[in-house]
């Protein structure tokens, strides 16, 4: 009986989890027919408070600022748009497609918070929003 090398059996995981990952991917990330009117992805955000301010940063790369919608209320803040996808040339062979087009929404709410909106800003792809807390 011959032996088996460890370091194929490392290899061979290592490959079924790369193939297990890109299936993952694929489903939370595949084109799809939905209706515009239907949200089909959720831009990813960072949030950070200081004293006096929470800081949202939205990451919204590609995106028009034409497209972006911003409503805020007492207790959250939604942004909603459109990236458009990019043009691909007819007869091109696709290799990947991995970057979310289409209608985007994120609610980000503030449970028991009063606060502002003071600042707006979409630049370098990110949408940057300051909200001052109210005492």
């Amino acid at each position: 009986m011959a032996a088996i090398d460890p370091r194929e059996l490392m290899w061979t995981r290592a490959c079924e989890l790369i193939d297990r990952a890109e299936r993952l991917h694929r489903q939370f990330f595949r084109p799809t027919a939905e209706p515009i009117g239907d949200a089909v992805w959720e831009p990813p955000v960072d949030i950070v408070e200081t004293d006096s301010d929470i800081l949202i940063t939205v990451a919204l790369p590609g995106v028009d600022e034409n497209t972006v919608k911003l409503s805020v209320d007492a207790d959250s803040v939604l942004v909603v748009g459109l990236r458009r996808p990019s043009s691909i040339p007819r007869g091109s062979l696709v290799h990947r497609l991995e970057i979310p087009y289409g209608r985007f929404e994120r609610q980000i709410s503030f449970p028991s918070r009063r606060l502002q909106l003071s600042e707006s800003e979409l630049a370098f792809g990110c949408l940057s929003l300051k909200f001052t807390k109210q005492r």
